[in-house]
């Protein structure tokens, strides 16, 4: 068995179940499982995607990008979401390191298709909702399927995605998740909301990272729900749908919730269909809590990574939910623990880093195995963050990983932005960090030693910024600064730029 079969299981207990809504549109149970197996012998049998082949996906929000996921899971082949809001540089550089068969892309992102065939032109390409130029629409090549489009290797023990995470050294990582990492994941999920196949689930966030596809919208098919499927966020249609659609479960990160508690429809919504909220991704302010749970609607927190898939620890619906700051207990199918530097479990109250172990675990980073290496020891996954476990085991994290900015439920890594910045003409020396932001909790600000005798123009940096970089990563102010901090290794300090940011003294 395969994951694409809890499709066609759930399609034979209730066909005429609706599977997925978008845009006005239903896809039920048996049609979901239909163009799943015509999708997949249409990769099979036309650009002979088969076991160990990459299958990339760039659009927003959209039932395709499912069916291309539980296609790829009946051939073995591995499903690679590309984050649209990246730069079109970033984008191309995931898609080589990812060595990808195919690409289906949506037409808002069409600016992709030269530079990638000019890069590989053997990279078969077709349009979600359009014909790029030499290509054919999704519609047009599924009806090119034939064959059965399976093949007897796929498993659940078989990778199935690739997720890019920001990279600490400048470059992301592909994170590769098994199958047996998302059936691990769905039933955790299923721990964590009470879910049944009567629940149904609104997915606002996008599904390219692993919160907004598998904290709830695959857990939920796998388990024969219902999925309404926004292209994107945004915080009048969000309420709209919570209201017209009824919805049991959401996810929402902080910058999401914000942007929700803030919009003039607030105050008179009706919320009453909703279980529970549930956030994570950062600190999770308790004003934001409140204003949900004041509305009679749990918000129940969820830690982990894109390399746990990404539920690790977690607060129950039905448990102890309002503990102040806690992220919960251990998953239900994993293990967490805090441990020394070496590796050594601490005692409760006593802070060390965040390990983790359980078939929802990532299996390796793509063609990186020193990374990998690194951060997989022994099958604990090292999360780098710092947390401490109380006498009840719950536990509570106190600091992200080293350096790591997160703007709104993105994750932006200084060296990441370091390396274009050094790329300018006007930049000798430069340390990206993080400063405290009322709407998106965090932003990045760049602090920059000029090169001798030359000008640097805020908004001329930006610019060049903007056309390497995805827009939530550009930073949003430029301190220049004679010398950097740095520590007697010669490394920059970059806690004492973030100290001297919050005093206002840089």
């Amino acid at each position: 068995m395969n994951l694409s079969d809890l499709i066609d299981r759930n399609a034979a207990f209730a066909p005429d179940k609706v599977a997925i809504r978008f845009e006005g549109r239903t896809l039920t149970y048996a049609g979901f499982a239909a163009r799943i197996a015509q999708a997949a012998a249409a990769l099979a049998s036309q650009w002979r995607v088969g076991p160990g082949d990459h299958v990339a996906v760039l659009a927003t929000n959209h039932p395709d990008t499912l069916v291309l996921l539980y296609a790829c899971a009946r051939l073995g082949a591995l499903l690679v979401p590309v984050n649209w809001r990246l730069a079109v540089p970033e984008q191309l550089y995931i898609l080589a390191d990812a060595s990808v068969k195919a690409l289906v892309v949506e037409q808002a992102f069409a600016g992709i298709v030269a530079p990638l065939r000019q890069a590989d032109p053997a990279v078969h390409v077709a349009g979600l909702d359009f014909a790029p130029d030499g290509g054919t629409t999704f519609d047009a090549f599924l009806l090119g399927a034939s064959g059965a489009g399976r093949a007897a290797s796929a498993d659940f023990t078989a990778p199935l995605l690739i997720v890019y995470t920001s990279g600490t050294t400048g470059r992301p990582k592909g994170a590769v998740l098994r199958q047996d990492a998302l059936l691990a994941n769905a039933a955790m999920s299923q721990h964590l909301h009470d879910m049944t196949a009567d629940d149904h689930v609104l997915t606002v966030l996008p599904i390219f990272h692993v919160g907004g596809l598998n904290i709830q919208t695959t857990p939920a098919l796998q388990l024969g729900a219902t999925v309404t499927l926004h292209a994107r966020f945004a915080p009048g249609p969000t309420l709209e749908a919570i209201e017209r659609e009824r919805p049991t479960l959401t996810v929402l990160v902080p910058a999401t919730i914000q942007a929700v508690i803030e919009h003039p429809r607030w105050p008179a919504a009706r919320l009453d269909c909703l279980r529970a909220v549930t956030t994570g991704s950062t600190q999770v302010p308790q004003p934001l809590i409140d204003a949900i749970a004041d509305r009679g609607v749990p918000v129940l927190n969820v830690y982990g990574s894109t390399e746990t898939c990404p539920i690790a620890v977690y607060a129950r619906r039905g448990g102890d939910w309002r503990r102040p700051g806690s992220a919960g207990l251990p998953g239900l199918l994993c293990e967490a623990r805090i441990v020394d530097d070496a590796g050594n479990e601490v005692a409760a109250g006593r802070a060390g880093e965040v390990v983790v172990r359980g078939n929802n675990v990532f299996t390796e980073y793509w063609r990186n195995p020193k990374a990998t290496a690194e951060t997989l020891r022994d099958g604990w996954y090292h999360s780098g963050d710092i947390g401490t476990r109380d006498a009840d085991g719950y536990f509570t994290i106190h600091e992200r990983k080293q350096n790591l900015i997160i703007s709104g439920g993105e994750n932006i890594y200084p060296a990441e932005v370091e390396r274009v910045l050094l790329t300018h003409p006007a930049v000798a020396e430069v340390a990206v960090v993080g400063a405290a932001d009322a709407k998106w909790q965090e932003v990045p600000v760049a602090c920059i030693v000029r090169r001798a005798g030359a000008e640097a123009d805020p908004e001329e940096i930006e610019q060049f910024c903007l056309r390497e970089l995805a827009r939530y990563k550009v930073p949003r102010r430029y301190v220049f600064l004679d010398d950097l901090p740095r520590n007697a290794l010669g490394k920059v300090q970059h806690f004492r730029l973030k100290q001297q940011i919050a005093a206002g003294g840089a």
